[in-house]
């Protein structure tokens, strides 16, 4: 097999990578979220999320979706840049070998630990805080993918 043609990720390709991460992240939450609704409307978890998220039972606000957006495009911003570092070690590799390792890498550096704290942390169901691991394992997985087939 041919050794892959290393690609050049410049800034403006970056950018392009964090904003489809960040897009792709949004909308699998949204599926995750839709998946496990029951939980975020147990009036026994009320008092758990945010006021940015729920100030009164019922569906967040629009500001809430905007604020969402932005703090993905700022970890999606690290991912790639992340990805930028790593990138060199995974050379040679092709690009989905390199995808599955740096989507692992990922979430075992950020989603795993993450939802382990919090289980310490937040009284929330532990079914779930594994909705949101399964969730976090898949996001990796597919930002990875999506930086190696770009970066």
């Amino acid at each position: 097999m041919a050794k892959e043609k290393p690609k050049s990720c410049s800034p403006g390709r970056m950018l392009g990578a964090a904003v489809l991460l960040t897009l792709v992240a949004f909308v699998l939450r949204i599926a995750e979220s839709i998946l496990t609704m029951d939980y975020y409307l147990d009036p026994a978890y009320s008092a758990v999320w945010s006021k940015l998220m729920m100030p009164a039972a019922g569906p967040p606000p629009a500001q809430f979706f905007f604020v969402s957006l932005l703090f993905g495009l700022i970890t999606s911003l690290i991912i790639v840049w992340a990805y930028h570092v790593v990138a060199p070690i995974l050379a040679g590799q092709g690009w989905i070998k390199k995808g599955v390792f740096f989507g692992l890498f990922l979430f075992l550096l950020a989603s795993a630990p993450g939802i382990m704290s919090m289980m310490l942390l937040i009284n929330l169901p532990a079914a779930l805080l594994f909705a949101w691991l399964v969730a976090g394992f898949v996001i990796s997985m597919v930002d990875g993918l999506i930086l190696a087939k770009l970066c």
